[in-house]
């Protein structure tokens, strides 16, 4: 009941909150280890959201864990997505982060890995080799968060709206958003957590 009400009981990325305002926060992301899926979504029958079954099959969400331990991952939140850049395999963590590229439409989505993963060789090996599993560095990103349904017009408004305040407070932009979202999709749109994410010098 407490997933449907938005409550989010998972582990969630460390990070530390380095200045705030009325409109966004700045946020220091401690280094993590992430598993990773890019996909196009027209291969998967136009599901955008088409990698989280891969990720969760090789965490074991839903069953038998597909890798080679098979070792059970707990799952974290955000689910993160973004735009894929150059084809690169990246390993899995919590949250899972989806973007998407302006070439070919392409999407990585990241599940970041619990804590207790300090490194990517850590991590068990999955068993689809779509999945990457990696170690991030420490990283920097303006933050809004926002409830209700994260669709593309929302989610594009919310980026421009930060975008703009950012570079009105002097903080350059240095890389494309990333969406993070922290409630399944049986969770009440109002009770729902999502973030947009700049990274900024």
């Amino acid at each position: 009941m407490g997933m449907m009400l938005g409550k989010i009981s998972v582990e969630t990325p460390k990070y530390e909150v380095v200045h705030t305002c009325s409109d966004y926060e700045i946020r220091m992301y401690s280094p993590r280890v992430v598993a990773e899926v890019t996909y196009n979504p027209s291969e998967l029958r136009g599901d955008r959201d088409g990698g989280f079954m891969i990720l969760a099959n090789y965490i074991g969400a839903l069953g038998q864990p597909q890798n080679v331990r098979p070792e059970k991952i707990a799952m974290t939140a955000p689910v993160i997505t973004k735009a894929a850049a150059a084809p690169e395999k990246i390993a899995m963590t919590a949250p899972v982060v989806t973007t998407s590229s302006d070439s070919g439409g392409a999407v990585t989505m990241q599940f970041v890995l619990p804590s207790k993963y300090t490194r990517a060789e850590e991590a068990p090996a999955p068993l689809d080799k779509r999945v990457v599993v990696r170690s991030e560095g420490e990283a920097k990103y303006g933050v809004v968060r926002f409830s209700g349904v994260a669709t593309d017009k929302v989610v594009l408004e919310r980026v421009e709206q930060l975008r703009r305040s950012l570079e009105r407070d002097g903080h350059k932009v240095v890389g494309d958003f990333v969406l993070a979202r922290y409630n399944p999709p049986w969770t009440l749109p109002p009770l729902r957590t999502n973030e947009v994410m700049l990274p900024v010098e």
